[in-house]
């Protein structure tokens, strides 16, 4: 069952100092599916981007800012200059302040859902705002006490979906073990079922969960993680989710060889997701593999959001070069995601 009207992204220009306008603007060149799109942030520097591609003769597709429907945020006069190529704390005010608008006019039901541009955690705390990230502001706005960080690209070589999320996020790794137990695990994995049932459609699915230490311990040698808690919470979840396949904890080495193997078409996928225990055990082969098209998704919030899975790249910018392909994955990850879901809540309501 398909909404009535098309839905609408709010989109977040990011950091104005980084290469956020420019990849909105090349993504935007071509319509997003099912849904129409508004852009939050400054028009000056938008029309400034578009301005200065159009001189470099830039090939992409570029939308023109006169076309686009965009929510002025005006600076703040304490902000300071906003320099391109140059993070400071006035761009990392101004790419608060767009965030905030964002969620707080999706909160209100003006927006289904969020595509933000990459911000800079340095440029937020020059300024001020002391958040690991984007994810942390949006579950706190939202009041989200259940939320995660997932990360889903589409193959180009296989059409095959990799879909991972992490157990823990801007850790320090020292840190990770002691913040690992069978209580956060139980909530990611409760959240990743969710996702893939509600949002991606999937009944049934299977899910792989790393291990923690290298060869998941090998019996207590390398690490006891697994031999203390992992294995036994993982039969617990099995007798919970009796629909879920379940795999693990699998040695974090050898998780990645058969997704690698599907993500270049040389197997069929074995499972639909994957639960990493830490930032780059889960990053590094999503990055490997799909770095210009995965998308980082906030799971566990009252609407969706979504991000290119890049950074404000400060040095690249004014030189037409950004690519976009990750923008472009975001916003029409978005736009099917907030459809399924808008789909499932009209189908709901008619059933009672």
């Amino acid at each position: 069952m398909k909404p009535d009207r098309p839905l609408k992204l709010a989109v977040t220009l990011g950091d104005p100092a980084g290469i956020g306008p420019e990849v909105v603007l090349k993504a935007l060149g071509s319509p997003v599916e099912a849904a129409s799109v508004t852009i939050i942030g400054s028009r000056t520097i938008l029309q400034q981007t578009y301005d200065t591609l159009r001189s470099l003769h830039s090939p992409s597709a570029l939308a023109d800012p006169e076309t686009l429907d965009i929510i002025d945020i005006a600076p703040d006069s304490k902000w300071g200059e906003i320099v391109p190529g140059t993070g400071n704390a006035a761009s990392g005010a101004a790419s608060f302040a767009y965030l905030e608008s964002a969620i707080a006019r999706t909160l209100a039901g003006e927006f289904s859902a969020i595509v933000t541009g990459p911000i800079s955690k340095t440029c937020w705390q020059a300024a001020g705002y002391n958040y690991p990230g984007q994810t942390e502001l949006l579950a706190e706005k939202a009041r989200s006490h259940r939320f995660g960080m997932l990360f889903a690209a589409k193959s180009p070589h296989s059409n095959t979906l990799l879909v991972v999320l992490l157990a823990t996020t801007h850790l320090p790794l020292r840190q990770v073990p002691d913040a690992l137990n069978p209580k956060l695990l139980s909530e990611k994995l409760e959240l990743l079922v969710e996702c893939l049932r509600e949002d991606f459609g999937l009944e049934k699915p299977k899910i792989a969960v790393s291990g923690l230490n290298p060869h998941s311990g090998e019996n207590g040698k390398l690490g006891t993680e697994e031999q203390d808690w992992m294995i036994p919470w993982l039969e617990t979840q099995r007798t919970r989710f009796e629909q879920v396949q379940l795999d693990g904890p699998i040695p974090p080495d050898t998780l990645w060889v058969k997704p690698g193997q599907a993500w270049y078409g040389l197997t069929e996928k074995a499972h639909d997701a994957y639960l990493a225990m830490y930032h780059d055990q889960g990053l590094i082969p999503v990055k490997l593999m799909a770095f210009d098209r995965a998308v980082n998704t906030t799971i566990g919030l009252p609407f969706v959001r979504t991000s290119p899975d890049h950074g404000t790249a400060f040095d690249i910018v004014g030189a037409g070069i950004a690519d976009a392909s990750s923008m472009k994955a975001a916003l029409q990850l978005a736009a099917e995601l907030a459809n399924r879901r808008t789909s499932v809540k009209l189908g709901r309501s008619i059933d009672k």
